[in-house]
C-alpha cells in the first residue's frame, strides 16, 4: 500500500506564499505522475497542478503563473509551490499519486488545510 505524507498547509496572508511537500513510501518514479487537487466543501474536485514521470507538468487555470509543482526523485517528494495566494486558494488540498499495472490505481494523502486570510 502507497502512503503519502503531505506537509506544508497552514494559514497565510493574501499574497504571501506557502510550500506544500508530499512524501511517498516508495519511488515516485513508479507512478506515471503525481499532482496536488483541491476540493472545498460542497465543490467538485480541481486539479491544482500535476507532473508527469517524464517531468511535464500541468496547472489548472485558475493557478497558472501562481503556483509551480517541482519534484525531487531521490527524496521521493513532490513539492507544489504557491505564491500570491488569494481567499479564493482556501481549501483542503490532497496529494495523488497515479500508478498504472492493467488500470489506474489513484493513491491520495490524508490532505493538508490552505487557509488564507488577513
Amino acid at each position: 500500500q502507497v502512503r503519502l505524507v503531505e506537509s506544508g498547509g497552514g494559514l497565510v496572508q493574501p499574497g504571501g506564499s506557502l510550500t506544500l511537500s508530499c512524501t511517498a513510501s516508495e519511488s515516485i518514479s513508479n507512478f506515471i505522475a503525481m499532482g496536488w487537487y483541491r476540493q472545498a466543501r460542497g465543490k467538485e474536485r480541481e486539479l491544482v497542478a500535476l507532473i508527469t514521470d517524464d517531468g511535464q507538468t500541468r496547472y489548472g487555470d485558475s493557478v497558472k503563473g501562481r503556483f509551480s509543482i517541482s519534484r525531487d526523485v531521490p527524496d521521493n517528494t513532490v513539492y507544489l509551490f504557491m505564491s500570491n495566494l488569494q481567499h479564493e486558494d482556501t481549501d483542503v488540498y490532497s496529494c495523488n499519486a497515479k500508478y498504472v499495472l492493467d488500470a489506474t490505481i489513484d493513491y491520495w494523502g490524508q490532505g493538508t488545510q490552505v487557509t488564507v486570510s488577513s
